[in-house]
């Protein structure tokens, strides 16, 4: 298992903006993801360094936003102001991953806008927007993976969490984390999640909340 992306969410009216403002703070262009017709959601993208991207991504208006939790997640995320909303566990075997959620995988596609289609399968969106702490996990059935698209030019570096206290929960323990750093801070307002995620470009650091 390694990190395949982390998640960022706006409203559809502000994406443009996040969008120019995240790519501008890591050099980098982001290209229109196109649409997740399943999900009723949108995305752009941004390649990192080590094989990663940035999703930034939006709720439409569509019926299927109401109907599934990614859907649900994203939109709740934008009510409620956007920001951080999770990092995906990329896996080649989500099956046994499934198995120890009791649960099957959901199949995702999106739509490029070039009509290329991107599929994969994804598990534990609603325990990931419960607590965003808690990554998701995809297995990839295309062989476009989303960090081939454009230039990438910057790193992850740190993922900073908030929660109850600065322990590492210890759902955290089995998941390998190689290529970035994860730290953890009490909230004190009794919030948890993701709090800010550092990237390291033109060897200087970037914080982006």
């Amino acid at each position: 298992m390694r990190l395949d992306h982390i998640s960022y969410v706006a409203s559809h009216d502000q994406i443009s903006d996040v969008v120019n403002r995240i790519g501008s703070q890591i050099g980098t262009a982001f290209v229109d993801g196109g649409i997740h017709p399943k999900f009723g959601t949108r995305n752009f993208t941004a390649p990192l360094l080590n094989g990663q991207y940035i999703e930034v991504v939006c709720p439409l208006d569509h019926p299927a936003t109401d109907a599934t939790p990614f859907g649900k997640a994203v939109k709740k995320k934008a009510l409620t102001g956007g920001g951080w909303l999770a990092w995906v566990i990329a896996t080649e075997n989500i099956k046994k991953i499934g198995d120890i959620y009791g649960r099957n995988p959901v199949q995702g596609l999106r739509k490029k806008p070039n009509g290329a289609i991107l599929e994969w399968f994804q598990l534990g969106v609603t325990d990931s927007s419960e607590d965003s702490r808690k990554p998701f996990y995809v297995e990839w059935i295309s062989k476009e993976h989303p960090s081939l698209d454009g230039v990438a030019r910057a790193q992850l570096s740190e993922i900073l969490m908030v929660g109850e206290d600065e322990v590492k929960p210890s759902f955290l323990n089995d998941i390998p984390v190689l290529e970035f750093a994860l730290r953890f801070l009490k909230s004190d307002e009794g919030t948890q999640g993701i709090k800010e995620v550092v990237f390291k470009y033109q060897n200087q650091f970037v914080k982006i909340d």
